[in-house]
């Protein structure tokens, strides 16, 4: 049984006349005649008793007549939305990131695409650069947003996007009213940073940048989130080296100081899956890089 057998029979079925069925069809009689013949002997039944003088149903041609009319609709229907996926219009997105994304942009950047691909399904999962990898590697994800550049072959990756380190400092902090924070002023202090196990490349960093002004720092606390890095030093349970876009997060007890030395900065990056194009996916990288997602004004 093919479809155009079903959409042949179908306008038979309502036109009950072979010629004008043709002229519908835009074919000649005989291969209309030929295509119900087969379809007759493909369903084992008669659906038409014709004669001279008139065409009509069987029951069994009535039967099929609602089945066939849903099956070419679902198939229209599937056709379209192939066309759609194709197009990255439609299907779904399962979106990875790192919680630090929240402020450089992502909301406004799903918030656009959605409006422009309302029957794109968007999910989100919030996990750190290593579970991404191993999620875009299984296919259970299609983008992720990441702080490292150190990428299975399997995987494409681009910069999206590189900021600053600033001082995140209690409010009441001695260093709290000065303009800028030198790295080596901190060499005392207890830190607050980012787990190695969560992110080892920011970890490293920010060793190295201490390293640079000539120490290492004593590591009182390591959490797996960015926020509550911040949130613990707006406690006053130490300080830390954060990505300038931390500073969105607006908790209360935290100030924010540019570094006086230059400094390696805070990098993400964009991730998917080598190999045929995915529309979708291209489609919401570009909404992503379009939408500002450059780190907020110093103070």
């Amino acid at each position: 049984m093919e479809l155009r057998h079903l959409r042949y029979f179908v306008v038979l079925a309502e036109e009950l006349h072979f010629g004008r069925a043709a002229r519908r069809l835009a074919i000649s009689q005989p291969p209309l005649s030929v295509a119900i013949r087969q379809l007759e002997e493909s369903v084992g039944a008669r659906l038409f008793d014709r004669n001279s003088k008139e065409v009509r149903m069987t029951p069994a041609g009535q039967a099929l007549q609602v089945s066939a009319r849903l099956l070419l609709r679902q198939a229209e229907e599937a056709a379209l939305e192939a066309h759609d996926v194709s197009r990255g219009s439609a299907g779904r997105l399962r979106i990875g990131f790192v919680g630090a994304m929240l402020y450089r942009g992502l909301p406004q950047a799903l918030a656009k695409y959605q409006a422009l691909h309302p029957a794109v399904r968007v999910t989100l999962a919030e996990l750190n650069s290593g579970e991404q990898i191993t999620e875009l590697l299984h296919d259970r994800l299609d983008v992720g947003f990441v702080h490292t550049s150190r990428m299975p072959a399997e995987l494409r990756h681009a910069l999206l996007l590189s900021e600053p380190f600033l001082a995140c400092l209690p409010v009441g902090h001695r260093l709290a009213r000065r303009r800028t924070v030198a790295v080596a002023s901190l060499r005392d202090e207890a830190f607050v940073l980012f787990s190695r196990s969560a992110s080892p490349d920011y970890h490293e960093r920010i060793l190295a940048i201490c390293a640079d002004a000539g120490f290492r720092p004593e590591v009182r606390h390591e959490v797996r989130h960015w926020l509550s890095v911040v949130s613990l030093v707006s406690q006053g349970m130490g300080v830390a080296l954060v990505p300038s876009a931390l500073q969105r997060t607006a908790l209360r007890g935290a100030v924010f100081r540019p570094l006086e030395e230059e400094a390696a900065g805070s990098d993400a990056y964009c991730v998917w899956r080598d190999g045929p194009e995915n529309a979708v996916v291209q489609g919401f990288l570009r909404v992503a890089r379009a939408v500002t997602l450059a780190p907020v004004d110093q103070a």
